[in-house]
């Protein structure tokens, strides 16, 4: 039948009968084919077909619009039409895109890529022609359930995932052919990388000026020389121009807009996009994401306009160099500017698949001072986004267009990079950003130091008079706090400068005048009409801060003459101060002689040391293996990573030192350790950060009266400044650099064009269910789906791993584990009281006992005595817990349990990591510490079973369990509990086992307990150097670091997946014995997982030499 299309053509449509009559005509026609929502394409002018709505807003739409023009074929309402053109058609009988992800892909793309506000046609969307024609293509003749797109996606999104060379790409594409030639596929990895750029958003190549002066970019894209140093555009030769035009340097920019847009172009993120306003702590004290923080309040108080919608996107930029060759001996500096939306709930935000690339500024020099010439463009469109905003689509249930707006919360960088971005210079006797004119420093011999840190404390503190600091009393009041107003003012004072490196100016330094402090420039940020009132501009980096104390500490305690700060400069500065004389040089004949400090290990102690750190061995992922960075001869450790240096810190070097360096030194080290350990938590206390602000100030003049001024650089003054900046930002882990620091090793075009790609494949693999994906790969230690059970000790489950062995279990032991697993079943507490009161009722002389040896019986012929007469609460669940178990139980030497790996200690000794350390709370509140001995899994009637943990517990009595500066201190070699081994697998928290330093050689080798979550533990050490303990003797004892591992383990590997994603390296070959091949694959594969982050000697910061 002749469908009549001619009333689409009348113009003149408010008193056209003809035109009233064909749309109510074309709305019945509709009717079967709207979506389950009751949603259809709309053919107005305005939507283009690219936006869905209800048939009364398509039929208003279409009245006031007026119909498409060059929509001849009505494919999306019910016109039966197979066309193989090129136009952007999903054609319903094709029979390819009913069960084909990418028509909902498509959909989603080309629905958010349209200008929502703008009358247009289809053939607008021409670019996607090819992207149509693949999915309405068979991916083989016979194969319609699957499009030669879909196939291509999913195949480059494997390349991606897996790490294939592009020439490995092409061979596979080329063995495909090969073997099904009728196949339809690209030929090459070009060609698909060709269409795959055509779901992706682009980026802008900007030219940039030689010298760095200015972009040829707006009202300077047409210009031939720089507007400010004259130089060429074009690269020379002789002073000529050869063949094509070459630009000196260009910058690549990743426009924000769309990339924002494409947030909410799918209801998959869409919702994601509103956390931050459901997620929100209730509690004012606690602090688990930004939003919580008093920064974020601060901001929406005084934009209440900004904060009412809860769409509008809160910011967040990183920026930092790197070196894209991998090769220290070419110098090369690139910088990328990354984005991430702290809209998003806190396991997101920092996700390599939410993080947005900005810029790529090029190389091969640091942008430095010049950063705000490569920032213009982001700035312009960050003006636009909050003054205008931008249309955007949001794919809720309602896919209503609103007004998307953005604002930048705050930078992050490390600290050279964050004096390029914020303009205060990080050097000289004002280093300081945030005590600003009032930074404490002092100059000594060839740098200056950041010491005198007693002006923080009370004026009445009797360390104010003390002269052994620095020979001086100290009456100075602490550093004010500077508003924003304050800052303002003083940059009204900074002089303009003129950017870019031109060899006429390149190494004369401008002298700065007193009125303008550390101000190198007023930085571009604050062309941003809410910067200057935003309280937390720029975050401290705890991560580099974090690293360059510990190499710091490490370096002066293992008298390191490469990173030692204890110098022949530092004595002869602490003999001009006239402090501290048993440390000054002295002769002895021809010899200049430098006395041994009490800060500094002896030469037995850093080997014992080193030891130490080489015995230690993590649990499955949760560290590097340090042994690597010992040096042969057990005298220093070297090549650390800024993660190995986080580990260190708040897990080994507490425990290390405690023994090896006098008391008052350990305990100040450690007070330092267990702040970082409290910053670094996933919720953060304002309680706590507000004490621990005044307990900083206590510590660093501590650490002044232990270690020479020269110790003291600038990273050891700003940790005063942390605790301040947590309160108004809340949880550090998404305000650090370690998301960012994961940096690929191409040059600058290699890396534009893959990000784009990948950013196509990342937006299509959420709509992917039957393949792995970023976003459905399950976690490193994932333990499956288990079916839900009524019973909670038929929850207890686990993943095996390695060998299933059957074993025959003795009956006593056997009842002792049925018996407990029956003790733990809260649903059949009413028949354990039950039995007790028979047992009274019968005068029995010792009930407990005849409990656990006859309730197992009697609640057997309970409970058939009841399924007899067909008792409703009798579930096959109940009677098969009822039935016992079989006299024959699986043993398997590994397991995972709520996403913790757990091996048997016959099997963990064989291994690099440690998996057998478990710990459970008792009745009482106390803590049982153990090893895992066997994984048994106990089977009863119907396919039920129970998982259950035999250990070795060691008694934790108070005379093998003490605590010491914050640190616990167990015996490990008395057992307990020997006739209460078992627990449920579910109940098990890990912990795992360090060797103390401290004992002698010759004694029971016995080793620290900790947990293996990155943040949120106790400290627990061994009994070292306390008075009642002998530690010559052989019984040995035990530091355990213990934090129980809960079900919500999972946030912690949220938080430190970066370091564990795509960058996994595989040591188990390294391994010469294997639980069993499984096991040694999985299990041993571990520590090195999170050794991934690039060499951080380029970021750790010295002081110049000058001011």
């Amino acid at each position: 039948m002749t469908i009549d299309k001619s009333w689409t053509q009348i113009r003149k449509r408010s008193n056209s009968t003809v035109f009233w009559q064909g749309l109510q005509s074309f709305l019945q026609m509709d009717k079967p084919h709207v979506n389950d929502r009751g949603f259809i394409r709309c053919p107005c002018n305005r939507c283009i077909n690219n936006a869905q709505h209800q048939l009364e807003v398509l039929e208003t739409h279409i009245h006031r619009f007026g119909f498409m023009s060059d929509y001849n074929e009505w494919i999306y309402h019910g016109e039966n039409v197979y066309a193989a053109s090129s136009s952007n058609v999903l054609h319903p009988n094709s029979g390819v895109h009913d069960r084909d992800e990418m028509f909902e892909v498509l959909e989603d793309i080309i629905s958010n890529d349209a200008e929502v506000d703008q009358l247009g046609s289809q053939s607008s969307n021409v670019q996607y022609d090819d992207l149509f024609t693949a999915l309405n293509s068979e991916l083989y003749p016979g194969v319609s359930s699957f499009s030669s797109l879909n196939f291509l996606v999913k195949l480059m999104h494997l390349k991606v995932m897996n790490k294939w060379t592009n020439k490995s790409f092409d061979e596979l594409l080329k063995l495909l052919k090969l073997a099904f030639p009728k196949m339809d596929l690209v030929e090459s990895y070009y060609e698909a990388k060709k269409l795959m750029t055509k779901m992706g958003l682009g980026y802008q190549s900007i030219h940039v000026c030689k010298n760095d002066c200015a972009l040829f970019w707006n009202e300077n894209s047409m210009s031939e020389t720089c507007p400010v140093c004259f130089e060429s555009r074009w690269k020379m030769q002789a002073g000529r121009r050869t063949g094509k035009n070459v630009p000196h340097k260009v910058l690549r920019y990743f426009p924000l807009a769309p990339r924002l847009k494409r947030l909410f172009a799918t209801s998959k993120t869409a919702k994601l996009m509103r956390w931050h306003q459901a997620g929100k702590s209730t509690d004012d004290n606690v602090m688990r994401h930004p939003v919580d923080g008093r920064a974020w309040k601060d901001f929406d108080s005084k934009h209440t306009e900004f904060a009412d919608d809860v769409r509008n996107v809160r910011l967040g930029l990183a920026a930092d160099g790197f070196n894209p060759f991998n090769n220290m001996s070419i110098s090369y500096s690139m910088w990328p500017v990354v984005l991430t939306t702290y809209n998003l709930p806190p396991w997101l935000c920092m996700k390599p698949e939410y993080l947005m690339l900005s810029l790529l500024i090029p190389g091969p020099q640091s942008p430095g001072k010049d950063m705000d010439v490569f920032l213009r463009p982001l700035i312009e469109e960050l003006k636009e986004l909050w003054e205008n905003g931008i249309d955007t689509r949001n794919a809720g249930n309602d896919r209503k267009v609103f007004k998307m707006r953005a604002a930048l919360l705050w930078t992050v960088n490390d600290f050279p990079a964050r004096s390029s971005l914020s303009g205060w210079s990080g050097q000289g006797y004002k280093a300081c950003p945030t005590c600003n004119e009032n930074t404490p420093s002092m100059r000594v011999i060839g740098k200056t130091a950041y010491f005198g840190h007693r002006r923080f404390l009370p004026s009445t503190h009797r360390w104010r008079s003390n002269l052994d600091f620095d020979g001086r009393t100290d009456r100075k009041r602490p550093p004010r706090k500077f508003s924003s107003v304050d800052i303002m003012d003083q940059l009204r004072r900074v002089k303009t400068t003129i950017p870019g490196k031109h060899p006429n100016y390149r190494g004369v330094k401008r002298k700065r005048g007193d009125d303008e402090l550390n101000w190198r420039k007023k930085s571009i940020f604050y062309e941003l009409p809410y910067w200057a009132e935003i309280e937390l501009k720029h975050n401290l980096d705890v991560m580099h801060i974090e690293k360059n104390i510990c190499d710091s500490l490490l370096g002066t305690l293992m008298g390191d003459p490469h990173k030692s700060k204890d110098t022949d400069n530092t004595r002869r500065d602490l003999q001009n101060l006239g402090i501290r004389s048993e440390l000054h040089l002295y002769e002895d004949g021809n010899k200049l002689m430098k006395p041994a400090a009490e800060y500094t290990f002896s030469e037995a102690n850093r080997r014992k040391f080193c030891r130490f750190i080489r015995s230690v061995k993590f649990p499955d992922g949760f560290a590097a293996n340090l042994w690597k960075n010992v040096a042969q001869n057990d005298s220093r450790i070297v090549g650390l990573k800024s993660h190995d240096c986080h580990v260190i810190m708040q897990r080994l070097l507490p425990v290390g030192c405690r023994s090896l360096v006098n008391k008052t030194i350990s305990s100040t080290i450690i007070e330092l350790c267990t702040f970082f350990n409290q910053l670094c938590e996933r919720t953060v206390n304002v309680t706590d950060m507000v004490k621990a602000q005044d307990q900083l100030v206590i510590i660093l003049c501590k650490l002044e009266r232990i270690f020479p001024p020269t110790f003291f650089d600038i990273m050891i003054h700003l940790v005063l400044h942390l605790p301040e900046e947590a309160i108004l930002g809340g949880p550090v882990y998404m305000r650090w650099m370690y998301p960012f620091e994961r940096n690929a090793a191409k040059p600058e075009g290699s890396i534009s064009e893959g990000y784009v790609v990948d950013e196509a494949l990342t937006f299509c693999s959420r709509y992917f269910d039957d393949i792995e994906t970023r976003f459905n790969r399950p976690d490193r230690n994932d333990d499956g789906i288990h079916r839900t059970r009524r019973l909670f000790v038929f929850e207890s489950q686990c993943k095996p791993m390695g060998k299933q062995s059957q074993v025959y279990v003795e009956k006593n032991v056997r009842d002792r584990a049925e018996f407990y697993i029956l003790n733990n079943s809260p649903e059949i507490e009413t028949y354990l009281n039950q039995h007790k009161q028979e047992l009274q009722l019968r005068g029995c002389l010792n009930p407990d006992e005849a409990h656990r040896n006859e309730f197992a019986d009697w609640f057997f012929e309970k409970i058939y005595a009841m399924n007899r007469v067909h008792a409703p609460e009798v579930t096959h669940e109940l009677l098969s817990l009822a039935s016992k178990s079989n006299i024959f139980v699986s043993s398997y030497p590994a397991c995972i349990v709520n996403g913790v790996r757990f091996v048997t200690h016959a099997h963990d000794v064989r291994l690099k990591t440690q998996n057998s350390g478990v710990s459970v709370p008792g009745t009482e509140n106390e803590i049982f510490y153990g090893q895992l001995q066997e994984i048994l899994e106990f089977s009863y009637l119907n396919d039920f079973s129970v998982v259950l943990f035999k250990c070795k517990w060691f008694r934790c009595d108070s005379r093998r369990m003490i605590t010491e500066n914050n640190i616990t201190s167990i015996n490990i070699t008395s057992e307990s509990c020997k006739d209460d081994q078992f627990i449920l697998a579910s109940q098990a928290q890990q912990v795992f086992y360090v060797e103390d330093p401290s004992r002698e050689d010759g004694i029971n080798d016995i080793d620290l307990l900790q947990d293996n979550s990155s943040s949120n533990f106790t400290l627990f050490v061994d009994l070292g150097n306390l008075p009642q303990i002998n530690l010559q003797r052989n019984d040995g004892d035990v530091i355990p670091i213990v934090q129980p591992f809960t079900a919500v383990s999972q946030h912690v590997n949220e938080t430190v997946s970066f370091l564990n994603d795509d960058d996994e390296e595989d040591i188990s070959e390294e391994d010469d014995e294997t639980i069993e091949e499984s096991v040694d694959e999985e299990t041993d594969e571990g520590n090195d997982a999170v050794d991934t982050e690039e060499d951080d000697d380029d970021h750790s910061y010295h002081t110049s030499d000058s001011d």
